[in-house]
């Protein structure tokens, strides 16, 4: 058997922090390796236990989430999912910006997290698509915070890397792109990796910024495969 995904808890809400520990507790394929009420612990066990995935509050004492993100994140310490209330966490764009791999309401339903977390420690950064893209749209049309996206920076990619990026911007999923482009899932997962190297982004959900910004379709992307 595999080894279980091992998750960080950090929610500074002893409640909440509970519920979310009992329900990750219960799948199998799961183990929580740790628990932090704060964003300075949080990045201090990210440190001492290397987690697959740190399942992190936006707002919290001493640290908040955006700032224990931009470190575990920086430090390469695991890939962070953050949960949120959504219509009162102006954090989440600072989440976004931070590098955080996927976004969770607290209101999700128990087999959602599951499957949320899973995702994420597979390498998907997005989850929920409803959340994401509702999340994309309202980043993306904030041009006071986000500095207008140059088109040039697409010269850097193959024609299919911008056809992938292209269905990061719709909120898909490797399979889905998969799916959509016709080709392998792991062939995709090395565009996508490829594609945010290139464009010095941090995760898919960046990526899907991006498209969003620079209003990329599929279909519409420019140029000749490289």
């Amino acid at each position: 058997m595999s080894s279980p995904i091992r998750v960080l808890v950090a929610e500074d809400q002893s409640a909440v922090r509970a519920g979310l520990v009992l329900i990750l507790g219960s799948a199998p394929d799961i183990e929580v390796v740790g628990e932090a009420a704060d964003g300075e612990r949080a990045v201090d066990l990210a440190r001492a236990l290397r987690p697959d995935v740190i399942l992190m509050d936006v707002q919290m004492p001493r640290l908040d989430g955006v700032s224990a993100t931009r470190q575990v994140v920086e430090e390469g310490l695991g890939d962070v999912l953050v949960l949120t209330t959504f219509d009162l966490d102006a954090y989440v764009f600072g989440a976004l910006r931070a590098g955080a791999a996927g976004f969770l309401l607290k209101s999700t339903e128990a087999r959602d997290l599951l499957a949320a977390v899973r995702t994420v420690a597979g390498g998907e950064g997005l989850i929920a698509p409803a959340v994401t893209r509702r999340l994309i749209a309202e980043f993306a049309a904030q041009p006071a915070r986000t500095p207008k996206a140059d088109p040039s920076v697409l010269d850097a990619l193959t024609r299919r890397e911008r056809e992938v990026l292209a269905c990061l911007g719709e909120g898909m999923s490797n399979a889905a792109v998969a799916e959509r482009l016709d080709m392998a899932e792991a062939t995709v997962k090395t565009h996508v990796s490829r594609l945010l190297g290139k464009l010095e982004l941090r995760s898919r959900v960046q990526a899907a910024v991006l498209a969003q910004q620079l209003g990329i379709r599929a279909g519409s992307d420019r140029g000749t495969e490289v």
